[in-house]
């Protein structure tokens, strides 16, 4: 979901670097050289031009939230998963609470339970970037442990050919595909499979 200003990024850029899905995904629009990033720790020696291209919500979970510090830095975001999601379900983003465990493995999950708990006993829907360490089993495992009769939301693939949304509950949980996903916890809808 890449806007107009992160085309003519692209397009206009001297040397591009990123992974190489992220590479493949914006291909049509290359005009230069693309490497694909072998060490993301050293970021910090590529070209002072160079336009490095990330999936996922660059300031939520993605490699723009890794880039503090960093001078001259311009993020140019495309329309992010937590927008994507609460389009297709009708939610609105005042009434979320934001949490992403991605990319944090177990040691980010520690308070992640009690998090989606507290969020849910003051009445909000919560959003969740999810992990392989804490993901759609632990969610329901958490609504069953704690009582909360809510539906869930399972967002895969967003924006793309294959996209997913399932809702159920803890008793009637939806079963990821893959491992591109969102879950939002504690909406009012069908169940349903799109």
């Amino acid at each position: 979901m890449l806007t107009e200003v992160g085309a003519r990024a692209i397009e206009n850029a001297s040397v591009i670097y990123g992974s190489g899905r992220a590479i493949e995904l914006v291909r049509s629009h290359i005009r230069c050289d693309a490497h694909e990033i072998q060490d993301y720790c050293a970021l910090h020696l590529l070209p002072t031009d160079a336009v490095v291209l990330s999936t996922g919500d660059p300031m939520l979970s993605g490699l723009g939230s890794k880039l503090r510090g960093y001078d001259n830095i311009e993020v140019i975001p495309g329309i992010s998963s937590l927008q994507v999601a609460c389009a297709r379900l009708g939610v609105r983003m005042e009434m979320l609470e934001i949490i992403t465990v991605h990319g944090r493995g177990a040691g980010g999950t520690a308070d992640v339970a009690a998090r989606i708990s507290q969020a849910l006993g003051a009445g909000r829907t919560v959003f969740i970037l999810p992990d392989k360490a804490f993901g759609i089993s632990e969610v329901v495992e958490l609504l069953k442990a704690t009582g909360y009769d809510v539906p869930i939301a399972l967002c895969e693939n967003l924006g793309y050919d294959d996209e997913r949304v399932v809702v159920g509950s803890a008793n009637e949980p939806p079963v990821a595909k893959g491992d591109m996903m969102c879950i939002i916890v504690g909406i009012e809808l069908e169940k349903r499979e799109a």
